[in-house]
């Protein structure tokens, strides 16, 4: 067959890049992004805990919904706690279904990522006219509610069309956590422009490590403590950035935060090493350190 290459970005070595800092002279960048979903009732996709049921079910509607009740503010309440920023991953719809939730969160300064209207739709299989007027429609209701426009975007199900990228740098975004494809922000090439991608987990994210490979709460945490560590020590040759995923509606379960604040422990315990930051604060700050073209090999 005829491999089809990708043409938004080229392969890069991450050990052969020019070298940059975080702030205060840090090496590793670390971001939780908070996904907060809403889902259709009866209709469209949307992640199931037991796969198989037939339209309308409220077993994998109520599991997911738990997220808005209660895991969502649970969790607010420990990132509080903790003093730690959060990057949200928003479904739109939630301003119109728990609006007081998004608030909250937004209250204490929380970066609003575009996700999309609802995680029962992707954009991967729209027109390129219906995933346009999607985009505007999601980041309109995130500038109506914020007053400023968000400055990075997620796809719903993590599910890209083609157009995606081109159309995301048309309409002002700046960064894009659709691919997880390094441990360094990586400029990509669009019809509009550069658009930076951010790392972004698909590996200590609780979606499939929880979900889809039925790993403990326990395993979870440890899974996010040894990846940061080891972060931590690949980052003392070169500036890195590490990302840690959890949903309301399963991390947001009483047994689950128990063991998730093990890891807000260890990240306290290497604060003098660690830049907290969210996944906007990351982009801004890598992309006025390494421009587009500055990111080759270094003896390039």
């Amino acid at each position: 067959m005829k491999i089809e290459p990708n043409n938004r970005f080229p392969y890069s070595a991450i050990t052969s890049r020019p070298d940059f800092l975080w702030p205060g002279g840090k090496r590793l960048a670390v971001y939780v992004a908070l996904c907060v979903e809403h889902f259709s009732y009866g209709t469209g996709l949307g992640l199931p805990y037991s796969p198989g049921l037939s339209h309308p079910n409220s077993y994998n509607y109520g599991w997911r919904e738990y997220g808005n009740r209660v895991g969502g503010w649970r969790l607010l309440e420990l990132f509080e706690s903790y003093k730690l920023p959060l990057s949200v991953l928003l479904n739109t719809a939630c301003y119109d279904h728990c609006a007081e939730l998004v608030d909250a969160f937004s209250a204490r300064g929380d970066e609003i990522v575009a996700h999309g209207k609802t995680n029962s739709e992707h954009p991967n299989g729209m027109t390129i006219e219906d995933e346009r007027s999607l985009i505007a429609e999601v980041t309109a209701a995130i500038k109506q509610h914020t007053g400023k426009a968000p400055q990075g975007w997620m796809s719903p199900g993590a599910h890209p069309s083609a157009n995606t990228e081109d159309l995301l740098a048309e309409a002002g975004y700046r960064y894009t956590m659709d691919w997880p494809i390094d441990d360094q922000p990586v400029w990509m090439t669009t019809n509009a422009g550069p658009l930076l991608s951010m790392p972004y987990p698909h590996e200590v994210n609780d979606v499939p490590m929880i979900v889809m490979h039925d790993g403990t709460a326990r395993d979870f945490a440890d899974m996010a403590i040894d990846n940061i560590a080891e972060m931590l020590e690949q980052s003392e040759k070169q500036s890195l950035a590490c990302g840690v995923t959890i949903h309301t509606f399963i991390v947001g379960q009483p047994f689950r935060i128990r063991q998730f604040r093990r890891v807000l422990d260890f990240l306290n315990e290497h604060s003098s090493q660690i830049w907290f930051a969210t996944a906007g604060e990351i982009a801004d700050h890598y992309a006025k350190s390494m421009k587009p073209g500055e990111t080759q090999h270094a003896g390039q």
